[in-house]
């Protein structure tokens, strides 16, 4: 279904189902962007939906943003009606506990965000600076109309935020942990990176690779087609085992990994640790052949293997991307203990819109008084790098 109206001499059209607008379409817009993801190509996105990961009965029901100018498809958002706050990494709980406690509703909420993923790059798809700031305006134009409490645009770029802001969002500061190449003097290989790093921090990383190995663990790599159905199998079993022990549900079913096996297999590496003969663990990590960045995704083990989470999700992907000559890894949501681990504090962003006038003011003072605090962290973090000078 597409629901229609204007703004700025554009046509919003509001679509419950991805499957509704061009892929072709979506993808020529999400090239032109300044830090274009490939979780937001059109497939990736159909995927979720499609699997029946990221869908109403799950709490993400589709309501796709396009803005069009006669033929042209000039702007582009994936936004979702939420009835919960899972799966976003940038939590508001507490912003929902006190509508509650006021005898407001704070669900549903629009989102625009990548579902289960955190990655900042652009979110709003624009041809344009007018596209963008029409697009962020009908954001918020949506949020109001359907009397919402709220609208929530994660992990935006620069740009998004700019756009956002001036549309009337509060912008929230948060922190990731990335290891980006040095331009200026390239790190060769692992051995090397690890050369960089203070003693201490070098030490203790060798010591974790060696209680992994003295354990009889090794690891094979399997890249793009390469990860036949077998071994994805075998990766969904390690990654359900994972969230069972949490006493949790995946987020994300074994239809979603078959379509990527389909669709998108260029985009992925598999890292599977073997013991004894079997494979116990495996860690899955999305890259970008184009821009040339990695990004930890997903983890799981089938046994207890004391550091092996460590080897699997950063330092033997760090070592593919050294040996591969990729820009960036980035590690996923929080995680200070990353930090050790060669990869550096940098700073995200995300858009927020509250509808109520008294809550919008809590919320801009809550907002300053973080980021004063993100600010400081970042800086006390800086100081204490684990590289040497």
């Amino acid at each position: 279904m597409q629901v229609s109206s204007t703004v700025d001499d554009y046509v919003i059209r509001v679509h419950s189902d991805p499957s509704e607008i061009d892929p072709a379409r979506w993808d020529e817009l999400l090239a032109q962007q300044a830090q274009p993801l490939p979780f937001m190509r059109s497939a990736y996105l159909r995927a979720l939906h499609d699997s029946g990961s990221a869908v109403a009965a799950t709490g993400w029901q589709p309501l796709f943003i396009t803005l069009w100018r006669g033929p042209t498809l000039s702007g582009a958002c994936a936004a979702y009606l939420k009835s919960h706050s899972y799966g976003e990494y940038v939590f508001d709980w507490a912003w929902a506990d006190a509508y509650q406690r006021h005898g407001l509703r704070y669900y549903p909420k629009l989102l625009a965000a990548l579902p289960f993923t955190p990655v900042p790059g652009t979110r709003l798809l624009a041809r344009d600076t007018a596209a963008r700031k029409a697009l962020a305006q009908a954001l918020v134009t949506q949020a109001r109309e359907q009397g919402l409490s709220s609208l929530h645009v994660l992990f935006v770029d620069e740009d998004d935020a700019q756009a956002l802001e001036q549309a009337g969002c509060l912008i929230r500061q948060g922190v990731q942990f990335h290891w980006t190449q040095d331009p200026t003097q390239p790190v060769a290989d692992f051995a090397e990176l690890l050369q960089r790093l203070h003693r201490d921090k070098r030490k203790k990383i060798q010591q974790e690779q060696r209680r992994v190995r003295d354990a009889g663990v090794h690891f094979t790599v399997h890249e793009g087609a390469a990860i036949d159905e077998p071994l994805w199998d075998l990766f969904y079993a390690c990654y359900t085992q994972t969230y069972l022990e949490h006493r949790s549900t995946p987020y994300l079913s074994r239809d979603f990994f078959t379509r990527q096996q389909r669709d998108m297999p260029e985009n992925w590496v598999l890292f599977v640790a073997h013991q004894a003969g079997q494979p116990i663990a495996c860690s899955l990590v999305a890259i970008d052949p184009g821009t040339r960045h990695a990004y930890g995704r997903y983890w799981g083990a089938l046994a207890q293997v004391p550091c092996l989470h460590f080897d699997a999700c950063y330092y033997q992907p760090l070592q593919w991307c050294l040996q591969h000559q990729y820009r960036r890894f980035e590690g996923g949501a929080q995680g200070e203990h990353k930090m050790a681990r060669g990869l550096l504090p940098v700073p995200t962003r995300s858009a927020h819109w509250i509808a109520d006038t008294r809550f919008a003011h809590a919320v801009d003072d809550f907002l300053k008084r973080e980021g004063a605090h993100v600010g400081a962290y970042l800086d006390e973090l800086r100081e204490h790098s684990p590289f040497k000078a």
